[in-house]
């Protein structure tokens, strides 16, 4: 679809090109034959009237060339004019195919990644409806469903429901759009209020794998939206905590630095590989199981609403990871003065 694009983009580029190109070519060869075959009309006059004198300005006065160079010169003139647009051509051709291809990446890389998105949300969503149409279909047709099965079963469909819930919430994040949001519709928030919020978010999954938080946040506020700011700690934590071993500590750094509040998020878990670092902001992006060596349920799609989020808020968010040592998510932020 974008090679056959291209290639209509470049006709196009060489009509236009080519249609001033001959029209400049045809106007000033008009001009210069016209002048061409004044002076050839001047010296047959001449010919045919040897005593004959044209008056012209001294300034003017040139030595005229005879007939038949002129008609040389008048051809030589036409066959360049041929060859000049004959290069226009095929240098308008090229250059306009290269254009047409850099004008279309943005487009093709957009186009692209809309159909990954939506092939791996398909994908995504295909995964728990198979499930619970599974166990339903075994449920019908068992005839020795008892209540303490139907109640099971009832439970497993509900974490599944939750499951996609979840899954379209997300994909309903990543919908909305990136560019930074309105300063004058943000508000002062305290980095430390929202780190505790996400907390007590996320007491049920600390509390279970028995993970101590340690804050190093000193009083320090940004400007943006308080519900954005605590999903921003929710995200990092959560996912701290997946990839962290029970027991073990996971520190949360925020200082201030040249106008800019950087807040570092630091887990003990297995690390990131490499190859896989570059891309744990990607949707639906998983790193190698190698990073855990417990089973890790989500979509890949938290980093990825992280980075949104962040974006949003002119930020940046960045990751350096060693394997069996640990990551650290670093997220920098505009700082701001809250008022007296």
């Amino acid at each position: 679809m974008f090679h056959s694009a291209r290639l209509k983009l470049t006709a196009w580029y060489l009509v236009i090109i080519m249609t001033i190109s001959i029209v400049f070519s045809l106007g000033f060869y008009n001009l210069a034959s016209k002048e061409f075959h004044r002076i050839i009309r001047v010296q047959e006059f001449r010919m045919e009237h040897p005593g004959a004198t044209i008056l012209q300005p001294r300034k003017f006065i040139v030595r005229v060339p005879n007939i038949q160079d002129l008609e040389d010169a008048n051809n030589r003139l036409k066959h360049l004019l041929v060859v000049l647009n004959g290069i226009i051509f095929f240098a308008t051709g090229a250059a306009g195919y290269f254009l047409a291809g850099r004008t279309l990446r943005p487009i093709q890389e957009m186009v692209s990644e809309q159909r990954r998105f939506i092939t791996d949300a398909s994908h995504e969503l295909r995964t728990p409806l198979t499930s619970l149409r599974s166990e339903i279909e075994v449920g019908l047709r068992s005839k020795t469903l008892t209540l303490a099965d139907a109640k099971k079963l009832l439970g497993s469909n509900l974490e599944d429901v939750i499951s996609m819930q979840s899954l379209s919430d997300n994909l309903l994040a990543l919908t909305k759009d990136g560019q930074k949001a309105n300063r004058s519709q943000m508000s002062d928030i305290s980095l430390i209020e929202a780190l505790d919020s996400a907390i007590k978010r996320l007491n049920g999954s600390i509390k279970k794998k028995e993970i101590s938080i340690e804050k190093g946040i000193d009083n320090l506020h940004v400007l943006g939206f308080p519900e954005n700011i605590t999903e921003l700690f929710v995200i990092l934590l959560d996912n701290a905590i997946k990839y962290s071993p029970e027991k073990s500590t996971i520190s949360v750094i925020a200082k201030k630095r040249d106008g800019t509040v950087e807040i570092r998020v630091i887990d003990t878990g297995g690390g990131i590989p490499n190859e896989d670092l570059p891309h744990i902001f990607d949707r639906f992006y998983r790193a190698s199981k190698s990073r855990s060596k417990e089973q890790v349920s989500g979509y890949g799609l938290g980093l990825s609403i992280a980075k949104q989020i962040v974006e949003s808020h002119g930020g940046s968010i960045s990751a350096e990871s060693k394997i069996t040592k640990g990551t650290t998510l670093t997220v920098k932020l505009p700082s701001h003065e809250p008022f007296s």
